[in-house]
């Protein structure tokens, strides 16, 4: 199997471990009566695993994102001569305005 395909793998099994987790706490600590609100309804089930899922998704992807990130070896910026910019200095430039009388 190739590498990158191992390591997104990896990462989305990290990713849907730590979406278990964050559920997990969130029905464990009642955030906004969660637990009460799944327990006492017929579709919570299905709200918990929509919630798994959908943040499953997203730590996936953030984990994936955040490790290739970390691939990059050189953070040095390439191309380009690196010259100076000249620096001009600043003048002032008159400018003509007619004065009109008011009323």
């Amino acid at each position: 199997m190739p590498k990158l395909i191992r390591l997104y793998i990896t990462q989305v099994i990290a990713g849907f471990g730590l979406s278990a987790i964050f559920v997990g706490l969130l029905l464990y600590f009642n955030v906004g009566n969660l637990w009460h609100l799944v327990t006492s309804t017929s579709g919570g089930a299905i709200a918990v695993v929509m919630l798994f899922m959908s943040n499953g998704i997203v730590f996936a992807g953030v984990q994936f994102s955040i490790t290739i990130m970390r691939l990059a070896k050189d953070d040095t910026p390439g191309g380009g001569k690196r010259d100076d910019l000249p620096i001009m200095p600043r003048q002032m430039i008159p400018v003509k305005v007619e004065a009109t009388k008011r009323r």
